[in-house]
């Protein structure tokens, strides 16, 4: 596939941008006022997750044999799952957990212990979604399936007139196609998005293969050799897994983007886009109001959407403080910050759905 030419963001001067930039050094500094305490926090969760992860998995193996320890191990493996791709995983491709690059891109491997490709998810997520939120054609992270329509550009089928019906209902097979489908879709079908930008180097393919193995391997074939149990019932964990992690992940990956309240910025004919790279976060992105302990410490303050598209470098722990900042400039230079509930945001995301698919000739393309 021909490499694309990637879109580019118009250039400002003006007041909002350069109060951005003293933004920006007020959020440097406010870390290196946090950074010592903060930092541990950073390390013990980067610790912790993980062994809780090898910990529920292992009292499925030793005591799996009673049917409620069965079920409870898959369910609790799905929610580990999610906890740790949002507060290690994701920080880990970011290069905001170790100071070293090398231990950030080792600590990454362990997302394909759990069944993910890291190599393409990083492709797919720092490389198109932070740099074109949003935009048709450039933003992996929302353009999932052509059975979706989000982009108000995208492709109209008539199937996509029920897709609010179909869509929730499909919704817990997220995961499922992530892993087992859409992994290898983006490694060998050339004409998906991260090939625009990118090439996939052969040894990819084979961690491709080796560690999809070791996960079936290890959730199916290991506890059905030592439990004893029916096919059946193992592949009922795994589902119940699936839907679990799938459920959990959809309700922070739909809120801050896929809404009606965002902008869905396309590039002009000379590939520019109609915003500075500041506002496009600004009007692309929204974070949801939902703030407490568990939110920050279990949910990588996923709520605080905005300063990480913002400061995409910058570790989760520090994301309650600089959103603070963030609010207060915004009030004061009349900056596109936008906060709801996570009930308003998932609202809004099914309103998406219901206005995408109506379109008004649902037999053509749309331009």
């Amino acid at each position: 596939m021909e490499k694309a030419i990637k879109p580019q963001f118009n250039k400002s001067n003006s007041a909002a941008e350069a109060a951005f930039q003293q933004l920006r050094k007020d959020v440097n500094e406010l870390i290196g006022k946090l950074e010592p305490e903060r930092r541990k926090n950073i390390v013990f969760k980067a610790l912790l997750f993980p062994l809780l992860y090898i910990a529920t998995y292992t009292s499925l193996l030793l005591w799996g044999n009673n049917p409620f320890v069965f079920y409870a191990s898959y369910f609790m493996l799905g929610v580990m799952l999610v906890v740790i791709f949002l507060n290690t995983i994701h920080d880990a491709v970011h290069g905001t957990i170790f100071n070293k690059k090398w231990l950030n891109e080792l600590y990454v491997y362990f997302f394909d212990f759990m069944g993910a490709n890291s190599f393409v998810w990083r492709l797919r997520h720092v490389r198109f979604h932070h740099n074109y939120p949003n935009v048709n054609g450039w933003d992996t992270d929302i353009e999932q399936s052509s059975l979706a329509r989000i982009f108000p550009t995208g492709h109209a089928l008539p199937v996509h007139r029920y897709q609010h019906i179909y869509l929730p209902l499909l919704y817990p097979l997220y995961l499922f196609n992530w892993l087992l489908i859409r992994d290898f879709k983006d490694f060998f079908n050339k004409r998906k998005t991260i090939w625009k930008l990118a090439d996939i180097p052969k040894h990819e393919y084979v961690k491709l293969f080796l560690f999809k193995a070791a996960f079936l391997f290890y959730l199916l074939v290991i506890p059905k050799w030592l439990l004893s149990v029916a096919w059946l019932k193992i592949v009922a964990g795994f589902l119940i897994m699936l839907f679990t992690a799938s459920i959990f992940s959809l309700m922070v990956l739909l809120s801050p983007h896929a809404n009606t309240d965002s902008e869905f910025p396309l590039p002009d004919e000379q590939n520019k886009l109609p915003h500075s790279w500041m506002m496009h976060m600004l009007t692309t992105t929204n974070d949801v109001s939902h703030d407490n302990w568990f939110v920050r410490f279990f949910m990588g303050s996923f709520n605080f959407h905005v300063v990480h598209h913002l400061f995409p470098n910058v570790n989760h722990v520090y994301y309650p403080e600089i959103t603070g900042l963030l609010q207060r400039y915004a009030r004061e230079y009349d900056l596109p910050y936008r906060q709801y509930s996570l009930r308003v945001s998932l609202r809004n995301h099914f309103r998406l759905l219901k206005q995408q698919g109506a379109t008004e000739n649902i037999f053509e393309e749309t331009m």
